[in-house]
Parts: C-alpha cells; structure tokens; sequence
C-alpha cells in the first residue's frame, strides 16, 4: 500500500491553518500543522515531511526567514508560501531563496490544490461531486458549479468567508447552503445588513447595550453577536460597516469578545462570520473606508457569485424553474422568448430574472410564456442592441459560448495573457475568468501574473 503524501502545514491564524488543513486531508494526503515557524523546524527534524506550506507573516521565524532554513537543511522538501497582496514582492524573493511558489489571500482551493500537484510531482484528483442541493437552485454553467463545490469544501471549517458578486447573484442562498452543509447546521444562523441600519444604531444591534447607554434605552438588549453565539453570522454589506464599528469587530473575531454598548462587562461568543458585499474591498481600503487588518482577518476564503451574464448557460434553466413555480410544472417558454431572455443582460441578476418571469406570468392567458408577457424594459433593451449588432456571417458559429470564447480572447490578447488585468477589463472576478478557461479549453500563461493584482 502506497504511503500518503505528508504536507506541513505553517500559520499562525488558526482558521486559515485548519482551513488549509482541512482542505488537503479531503484531498488525501497526510497533514501536520503548527503555528509558528519555530515548531515548524522542530517538526520537519522530527518526521518525514513532503512538503510545506507556510504563511509569510508570523510571529518568531516567519515563513521569509523559514524558507533560507529547509533549502540548507531539508533541501528536497518543496516549499509554498501563503502571502497576502503587500507581500507579494517579498515572496518573488523568497522563490529566488528556494520557495517552488506562492499563493495570495484569500486562498483559491483550486490553485492550491494545482500547486501542491505540481509540487508533488502528482496528477490532480477529481473533483468531489456535491451533494444533493436544495430545491430551486439550478445551474449548469461551470463557474457556478466551482463556485459551490468552493463552498462544499469550506463549510465544515471554522473559516471566515467573504462572498463577493453583484447584487442579486444569490449571496444569502449561497450563505443558507454554507449553514446547511456546516457541523452548526442546528445552530442559529443570523443575517445583518449593514447598509440597512442608521450607523448610530449598528453598534448596539451588533453587540447590544447597557440599560441608559443612550437615550430610550430603558432596558438591557443583547445584540446579535449573543443570538449567533454557536452558530454563523452573515455580515451582508460589510463594506458599509463604519470604521469605528469595524476595530470592534476586528477584536471579536480574534477572541470572541465583545463589550455591549455603554458596558465595560465583557462578554464571549463563538461566532462564525460569513461577510457579504458587491464593492471591491481592496478599493474600499485604498480609500480609507475598510481596514486592511480586517479584510485580512475576514477574507480567508473568497467565494465570488459570477453575474448571470457570465454564466449564460444557467438563464433558461434558471426560468424555467422560476415559471413552473409561477404557474405550475406544464408551464413552458416559447422560442421566441428564450431568444429575448438569451439576448438581455440582466443588470440585476438572478434576482432580476425571478421577477421577470414572475411578472411574465401575471401576464400569460395560459401555460406559455410568450415575449409579450415580458417587460416593455427588457424587450426595448433586446431591440436596441439587436439594431446595432453587426449582421452574422453564415460561415461563423453564433451560438454564445462561441461568442464568450472569442471575447474572452480578445481580452487576454489585450491584456498579453495576464489574468488578472482581462478579468478586471471583462468585469468578472478573477477566478470567474479561470474558471471559464478551463471550460472552453483556452490556454493562458501560469499564474505569475498575480504580480500585477
């Protein structure tokens, strides 16, 4: 029987470590992790190690200074280091040291696992397939497809997670599916929009006040932090948090303490944080609005909901769920609106669609959906920009995969390959774009283009 492969596992933040952790046990291999690079050195002196993956950023020997250590001493052992975006200069210099690669925060489980393949020596393994899902959430289009089985992988962690995408892509039904498939699944699973609470009153809705911490406050409130406590919480809107409010939050994730408003009694929760939010936190801290400790602390996994313009596959299938909800299972679509549902853009998303049809089928006379029943606003849209499209050449494959593939060219053509730059120029994230390479088969660079991020 072939020996499993034993990766060392280096990170002060416990969450990230077990995530990591976490994540290669799934994988198959064997997994040892430690906190500080000092008990790193004792470990690889101690046992047979196959690899390690370190933090750049820790207390005592840190991974810069670690790598120089296992290139002299353990000089076959691969080394990965983890880095957030300010380090990433120091860790092109770790690599010259001897690191085979790097990884930028928040980590993507499927670059990691590429990473520890290719430092290996080893094919990948499949992906895990998911589970059943729930009733009503539908896709076809691969990005979507990654994107949960993401979240499959990180939900029995004790990691925070922040959910990016556009509004209306599904972010609360994604964060339902997290708490679903979580060991809190039985716990209390509590949501909190920060954009829709006056700033004056977030604190005490957060963390609760004393009695007389303010005027009308006739009696002691605990705040939501105590309902989650043993369960998950999701931060919706999170770059909206005022910057006071967010050094509060930022001690509460570390400990798990908090002080309620007007109190100087302080009190202890077990919290999972789930953020949420359709800005760029990285421009958000480039502007003063976010603290860049926070989003660190928070961010230890990204999942970013693709917009449903670019995961077209899923319009129909998606409809057709929404119009068998509305007017029953012998409902269909005529071909005529498929057409126009394919051709729109759908600047509100999921969200948009489900009321479309809805609105549609208030409409209908019968089981059919035809264009008509739609709005005068997304036929007025689909008629505009069918008039000033160039006329089709008949030797062309139209169909829009073929269309996406070709844009996605273009892109990367104007971008000389990097990644990073021609999904920003599509206006998908990142890992979107990655996604879709591998769907339609296109061959771009390795991912020494983070250096740009």
């Amino acid at each position: 029987m072939q020996t499993r492969q034993l990766i060392l596992v280096v990170d002060d933040l416990r969450p990230q470590r077990e995530l990591l952790a976490k994540c290669l046990r799934e994988w198959g291999y064997e997994v040892v992790d430690v906190p500080s690079g000092d008990q790193a050195v004792i470990v690889m002196q101690a046992s047979r190690i196959d690899l390690l993956i370190t933090d750049v950023r820790m207390p005592g020997i840190s991974g810069l200074e670690l790598v120089p250590i296992i290139r002299e001493h353990f000089p076959a052992v691969p080394v990965l280091l983890v880095t957030a975006f300010p380090d990433i200069r120091q860790a092109v210099v770790a690599i010259k040291d001897g690191a085979v690669d790097y990884l930028t925060k928040p980590v993507d489980l499927d670059e990691l696992r590429d990473l520890v393949g290719n430092a290996l020596g080893e094919q990948q393994p499949p992906d895990c397939p998911l589970p059943p899902l729930p009733d009503g959430i539908v896709f076809v289009d691969p990005a979507m497809g990654a994107v949960l089985r993401d979240a499959h992988r990180v939900a029995g962690s004790r990691a925070t997670l922040v959910i990016t995408g556009e509004s209306g892509t599904g972010k609360e039904v994604l964060f339902d599916l997290i708490c679903g498939w979580s060991s809190r699944a039985k716990e209390p699973a509590v949501r909190l929009n920060c954009a829709a609470i006056p700033a004056a009153m977030l604190e005490s809705e957060m963390f609760g006040h004393a009695k007389g911490a303010f005027t009308g406050a006739v009696a002691a409130r605990d705040g939501i932090w105590r309902t989650a406590d043993g369960g998950t919480l999701l931060l919706d809107e999170i770059a909206e948090l005022p910057l006071a409010l967010q050094a509060k939050l930022l001690r509460a994730l570390q400990d798990g303490s908090y002080s309620p408003l007007g109190s100087d009694r302080t009190f202890h929760a077990d919290v999972r944080v789930i953020a949420a939010t359709n800005k760029s936190l990285e421009t958000e801290i480039e502007e003063g609005r976010f603290r860049e400790d926070l989003y660190y602390r928070l961010n230890v996994v990204e999942l970013h909901l693709p917009a449903l313009r670019d995961r077209p596959a899923d319009i129909l299938p998606l409809a057709k769920r929404f119009l068998s909800e509305f007017l029953g299972t012998r409902s269909r679509l005529a071909a005529g609106t498929k057409q126009v549902l394919q051709a729109y853009p759908w600047p509100g998303n999921v969200r948009d669609l489900r009321n479309m049809v809805e609105r549609g089928s208030l409409m209908a006379q019968g089981d059919i959906l035809l264009p008509e029943h739609l709005s005068p606003r997304l036929l007025r849209s689909v008629e505009a920009h069918a008039a000033e499209a160039p006329p089709l050449s008949p030797d062309e494959d139209h169909t829009l995969a073929a269309a996406e593939r070709q844009v996605i060219l273009a892109a990367l053509a104007r971008c000389d390959g990097n990644r990073t730059r021609a999904a920003k120029e599509l206006g998908i994230g990142r890992r979107t774009l990655i996604y879709k390479l591998k769907a339609y088969e296109i061959e771009s660079p390795p991912a020494d283009d983070d250096e740009e991020e």
